[in-house]
């Protein structure tokens, strides 16, 4: 008697197993369904027609995936009909740092009246201005659904401790505020303009910009920290590519994760008395190493000048030209 009702119990958890197993599918093709059916309705309100994809045409060029299988977002990689429909109907939220202290104040107006041309268009946006100087922040016509919030902070007489502060703030400012008011997050420049189609495209849980100077480079050229004192020492014969400072993004969370143990290292040179060659773009770089971004953007994403190269067809967002001897303290 005992053995039928052990048996009984077996059968009983098969059978609940198999159930669950079943509505984990069911679940997954329901999530398609709808999903496919989002396409089909955005194709329809936009009036575009439906893309259909292919393994065999697309960018020969160059490399649009890395090794750990991270794709690399270049012009003609990407459907934004298609990524709409998904992200969509998610009613995301996407906050946007820039850090505008000292003369920089004075890039504010191009860099926000550019965003609101091509950043995120679509999306509910929030801009949080770090500043010196609030006064100066310029008025700028927005969007539905976007915002711009200003937040004081002094200023200082060297620039690279501006740079040095600024993962500290914003974790602060996670910490604090956007783990509740956002889903993603990108920390961006101050000095750069936009100039092409930001969107969708770019969103993954933890985002890097590959360098413009260096995404043709082997790594023997990357500009790593090279001294084992600091905490962004990478050696040579190690590294992936060699990612720009000016960009970071992802989800709100993992980009704290990234704030956080740079903050920390940050301190620790500090207490050694060293400081990165690159400052935080260094420590970036050693976080990126042993903690791979889920999607890289290429350099349309962070170039630098109004001219594009032979494999970048569109200029997206470019550091715009300066004399730093006039704009920077030291």
């Amino acid at each position: 008697m005992p053995s039928n009702k052990y048996l009984f119990l077996v059968l009983l958890a098969g059978a609940l197993m198999v159930w669950v197993i079943y509505l984990g599918y069911a679940s997954h093709m329901f999530r398609n369904m709808q999903l496919g059916k989002q396409m089909l309705t955005h194709a329809r309100n936009c009036n575009t027609p439906l893309y259909t994809p292919s393994l065999l045409n697309g960018r020969k060029d160059v490399v649009t995936v890395t090794p750990w299988l991270a794709p690399i977002v270049w012009e003609g990689t990407f459907d934004m009909n298609i990524l709409d429909a998904i992200y969509k109907p998610q009613n995301i939220t996407v906050a946007n740092t820039v850090f505008a202290v000292g003369k920089y104040v004075q890039f504010l107006k191009d860099y926000l009246e550019s965003a609101e041309q091509y950043f995120m268009l679509g999306y509910r946006v929030h801009y949080y201005i770090f500043t010196d100087q609030p006064e100066a922040v310029p008025t700028v016509t927005l969007g539905a659904d976007r915002r711009i919030t200003t937040l004081k902070i002094p200023g200082s007489d060297r620039w690279q401790e501006i740079t040095l502060r600024r993962m500290e703030m914003i974790e602060n400012l996670i910490e604090t505020q956007l783990v509740s008011e956002a889903d993603y997050i990108f920390c961006l420049d101050v000095d750069t303009k936009f100039y092409g189609h930001w969107g969708a495209e770019s969103l993954s849980r933890l985002v890097a910009a590959v360098h413009f100077g260096f995404y043709s480079a082997s790594r023997e050229h990357f500009t790593y920290e090279r001294r084992p004192e600091s905490q962004a020492y990478i050696p040579y014969g190690e590294g992936d590519y060699y990612y720009g400072g000016a960009m970071i993004g992802g989800l709100v969370r993992e980009v704290y994760k990234v704030t956080k143990t740079c903050h920390l290292w940050l301190d620790m040179d500090k207490a050694n008395s060293i400081e990165a060659v690159w400052q935080e773009e260094s420590h970036l770089n050693k976080y990126f190493l042993y903690n791979k971004p889920t999607k890289l953007l290429s350099p349309e994403y962070l170039w630098h000048g109004p001219y594009a190269g032979n494999e970048v067809k569109i200029i997206r967002f470019t550091q715009v030209w300066k004399d730093a001897s006039k704009v920077r303290p030291n």
